[in-house]
């Protein structure tokens, strides 16, 4: 059964908690970074994109740069900017971008339930991007981004979460980026209680977003307890910052696949070839897909619909039938010679936040053809997660992001 603990999280004061909150790490280039800090000392991306306040050209994995992310941590305790809980609690973070709403609890989940698959996984990881957060949280001695994580839905987790909502005052409430935050702090001892024990009852949780992060928090884990070999257990490095959300508070986002060229083929061979295994139809408009194994296709100006002829996936196989698998296996890998999308340059990936607009703009300017896929479920994630399979990569898109800032959990 899984562990989600309270902890005591250094937070924002509330009138800085909008200057402070900013968006992951990982969805902006340096550049991008820099010019959303400009003329705001309190963001965040000042820690997670410590690069930023170094000299142009410095490595990102250069140790001066966690050393600097640790010095502007320090700086926002320091400077009345941020403080610390008294006691550990637990945090209500509801996010809101265009009507649609996710509620989530934040807390600290366990490395020992990593580690034993109680929270499942679907990515593969890279070394180099492990090490990257390995370096980032050991040095700051602290997670600093939470890890997306999702479970079946759980009564009486729900129930506790609609009372605080509709009864109790929020501590943050803010929009940026398009996205409504709002924080409620859950410090009542017996509620405190109560949701640490309904938690003891949810089976498993999987991580949705967050995977590196995932990963790096529980081998830092693993590195203090070989420093501390008589450790209990119970101090704060055997958990990591996460946000929990039921399975009905999340939509999956279409993630699209943009290709460099046709692999030697004309247009007219290339949809001849496609035919062989779907019904390929010419739309009037763009095409985003309606249901399962429908795909658009966009080449030459022109938007298609693909549909897959029947008995081409075996449907009992979650892996198999998810239809980034398909596309991959029938189409990238046997018609454009794209085996390895992770490592191939022909190859690369829109999310669905960027609308069909955003793969024609990719067409007209450095690709040549572009698919539009058909969400994958959060019940798919979860059916692969428990088979112990591994999802294509780019397979999923969440939004809104979680953003970086406003819960810290300190290590020691």
């Amino acid at each position: 059964m899984a562990t989600m603990r309270p902890f005591k999280a250094v937070r924002p004061v509330p009138a800085k908690a909008r200057e402070v909150a900013a968006l992951p790490y990982d969805v902006m280039n340096s550049a991008e970074a820099k010019e959303m800090a400009k003329g705001n000392p309190y963001s965040f991306l000042h820690v997670d994109k410590a690069e930023i306040d170094l000299p142009a050209g410095t490595d990102l994995y250069d140790p001066k740069v966690y050393a600097k992310a640790k010095e502007n941590l320090e700086k926002l305790s320091e400077s009345g900017v941020c403080a610390q809980d008294k006691w550990p609690c637990y945090y209500i973070y509801r996010q809101i971008m265009t009507g649609r709403v996710q509620t989530g609890i934040v807390g600290c989940a366990a490395a020992d339930d990593y580690l034993n698959n109680i929270i499942k996984k679907h990515e593969h990881t890279r070394a180099d991007k492990e090490l990257d957060r390995i370096n980032h949280v050991d040095t700051c001695d602290a997670n600093t981004g939470p890890i997306f994580l999702t479970y079946r839905d759980h009564a009486g987790i729900n129930a506790i979460v609609k009372r605080i909502v509709e009864n109790q005052k929020p501590v943050y409430d803010f929009a940026s980026e398009g996205v409504i935050n709002t924080v409620w702090v859950v410090s009542d001892s017996k509620t405190v209680e109560q949701l640490g024990a309904l938690f003891s009852e949810v089976p498993a949780m999987y991580i949705a977003d967050g995977h590196h992060r995932a990963a790096s928090a529980v081998k830092v884990a693993q590195r203090r307890r070989e420093a501390h070999p008589g450790y209990s257990g119970e101090e704060e490095f055997n958990f990591f910052l996460a946000v929990a959300f039921p399975q009905s508070e999340l939509a999956i986002m279409d993630y699209n696949r943009v290709v460099k060229d046709l692999n030697g083929m004309s247009e007219s061979e290339f949809l001849q070839r496609l035919s062989e295994n779907f019904t390929v139809t010419a739309q009037g408009e763009k095409y985003r897909p309606k249901k399962r194994h429908e795909f658009g296709l966009y080449l030459g100006g022109k938007w298609y619909k693909m549909k897959l002829k029947s008995g081409l996936c075996d449907e009992n196989n979650p892996l198999e039938r998810l239809d980034v698998a398909v596309l991959q296996k029938t189409v990238l890998s046997s018609l454009l010679g794209i085996d390895d999308p992770r490592a191939d340059k022909r190859i690369d990936f829109v999310g669905g936040i960027r609308g069909l607009e955003g793969l024609e703009k990719r067409c007209r300017e450095d690709m040549c053809l572009a698919f539009s896929m058909y969400p994958t479920s959060i019940e798919e994630l979860m059916a692969i997660a428990d088979a112990g399979e591994v999802m294509p990569p780019k397979s999923t898109w969440f939004e809104p992001k979680l953003f970086s800032g406003l819960f810290i959990h300190k290590l020691s």
